[in-house]
């Protein structure tokens, strides 16, 4: 069986919903595949939250972000070195993003996972998926790779680069967790290494956890448990389990990965039951469904967002996201905590549509953490705002290509500029 689309949307996480929504905005004929049966990615699968990064203002980031604060608008929000905190309840998320799609015209397909890519020389065509009624090509003029860790890309014999340049190593993997009946009038919240919150003793958190790790009383790797509000008093996001050394790309390292972490969650509870104010009865909620997986492949694009960039704040005339923000935040992938001791800070910086474009291939671009850059940029624009503004870039692109008949490398950028400023983004400092 196959279908025809102008537009493919592969991953249903932040960066797939932006693509998708945006390029049906443009009149594309659009569908999205999801391999699980809820969109939201990370922020609902996942349980990541709160949402971290910022962009320039008026992107699909602003948008989604108010669509998640609806009947919150009183609940105080946390703003920490690490930037707004945007909290998510992703029982709710679940139905505004699906609702969110489905309004939009696009065609979802869920629990459909991606089979194979199908090409025509160095053009990506289309997709095979797998549906309850087999095997099904579903053909697009454009392609959009959400899928987080390039698969689309990978498939169709894209160059790309996992892990630091030094020695291939990613960040470590993680499972969330949310814990309820915590007592509020004494439980304390982390947001990271540097927080310099404290234990009633005055001793700093963070360090009080490293020394709990070095007894053994907390699990291997894991020298910080980040503790993040949530819409709801009584209970925090728990931001620590940790695994160093697995591959996520395989499925005997996603087995692992899963029996590890999972096996974390208890000793991470009893920790802060025996010590932490106010966590004496706490218990968990609920856990993601799915791995949390900072880093795997980065594929090359036509540019490369360097070190530099995201360091300096750099500009480009082709921009598709402006003052796109987050620390350079490595978690450590050979021990715990911080690979460079603390996230080390960035710039706002712009991301040029030619690191949405895969090099060597036509018919294709990319959105979210698989986008074209080094490792440290990686750690920045990996995270959920960043990534929701990259598939709305993405999105657009698609759209404009399918309607011109030409490829992403010749789509002038200005084009894409076009569609985002009547949106309203902020493409260009304020003189």
């Amino acid at each position: 069986m196959e279908k025809q689309f102008d537009v493919i949307v592969a991953g249903g996480g932040p960066a797939g919903i932006a693509a998708s929504v945006s390029a049906a905005r443009c009149g594309a004929n659009t569908a999205l595949i999801e391999r699980y049966g809820i969109l939201g990615g990370m922020m609902t699968s996942g349980a990541v939250h709160p949402i971290l990064g910022n962009t320039a203002p008026n992107t699909m980031y602003q948008e989604v972000c108010a669509l998640l604060n609806e009947g919150h608008e009183n609940v105080p929000k946390d703003t920490t070195r690490n930037g707004s905190e945007i909290h998510v309840d992703p029982e709710e998320a679940k139905y505004r993003l699906l609702k969110l799609v489905c309004d939009s015209g696009v065609k979802l397909y869920l629990q459909t996972p991606i089979a194979d890519v199908c090409k025509d020389g160095n053009r990506v065509t289309g997709v095979t998926v797998v549906t309850q009624d087999g095997l099904v090509t579903l053909n697009a003029k454009c392609v959009v790779d959400s899928t987080g860790d390039g698969f689309v890309a990978y498939r169709a014999g894209a160059e790309y680069h996992v892990g630091r340049e030094s020695d291939g190593k990613c960040q470590p993997l993680s499972t969330e967790f949310t814990l309820e009946n915590v007592d509020e009038a004494r439980a304390i919240t982390c947001w990271g290494g540097s927080d310099p919150v404290t234990m009633p003793d005055g001793k700093k958190f963070s360090v009080f956890c490293r020394e709990a790790h070095d007894r053994g009383e907390l699990p291997e790797n894991v020298t910080i448990v980040r503790l993040h509000r949530t819409f709801y008093p009584g209970e925090r996001n728990v931001n620590a389990t940790q695994v160093n050394g697995l591959d996520s790309l395989h499925a005997e390292g996603i087995t692992d990965a899963e029996l590890k972490l999972r096996g974390q969650i208890p000793q991470i509870v009893a920790f802060l039951r025996k010590y932490v104010p106010g966590y004496e009865n706490c218990r968990v909620k609920s856990s993601g469904s799915t791995l949390g997986v900072r880093e795997t492949r980065r594929i090359q694009g036509l540019y490369t967002i360097s070190d530099e960039d995201v360091e300096k704040g750099a500009r480009f005339a082709d921009v598709v996201i402006h003052r796109a923000w987050f620390l350079i935040d490595i978690h450590n992938p050979a021990g715990g905590g911080q690979a460079e001791g603390h996230s080390q800070p960035a710039t706002p910086y712009d991301i040029p549509l030619r690191s949405l474009i895969p090099a060597g291939l036509d018919g294709l671009l990319l959105s979210g953490r698989c986008i074209s850059g080094t490792h440290r940029a990686h750690a920045s624009y990996r995270v959920m705002a960043v990534c929701l503004a990259t598939g709305q870039a993405a999105g657009i692109a698609a759209a404009l290509c399918a309607r011109k008949g030409i490829q992403p490398k010749d789509l002038p950028a200005s084009e894409v500029q076009q569609v985002l400023t009547a949106y309203g983004a902020q493409l260009w400092d304020k003189e």
